[in-house]
């Protein structure tokens, strides 16, 4: 099971890449920057906060997993 640290470092890095192309996406279609950057920094905050939920959830969830049974061959 991964460990909460690493859906954090997830969410961050994932949050930086994504609000940038909303940032970009906002300022092409209403030709403002700042108001680019004030959806980028709202979203930034809810879609960080639903990504980790989201990322947490599937951690429970035993959906497309497979287990391998491991054996140390002694000779």
């Amino acid at each position: 099971m991964n460990k909460h640290r690493r859906s954090i470092a997830k969410a961050v890095t994932w949050r930086f890449v994504a609000t940038t192309d909303t940032i970009i996406i906002a300022w092409i279609i209403t030709g403002k920057f700042a108001l680019g950057l004030t959806i980028g920094g709202v979203e930034v905050f809810t879609k960080m906060f639903l990504y980790y939920m989201h990322e947490r959830a599937w951690n429970r969830s035993t959906f497309g997993v497979t287990y391998h049974n491991l054996t140390m061959d002694s000779e």
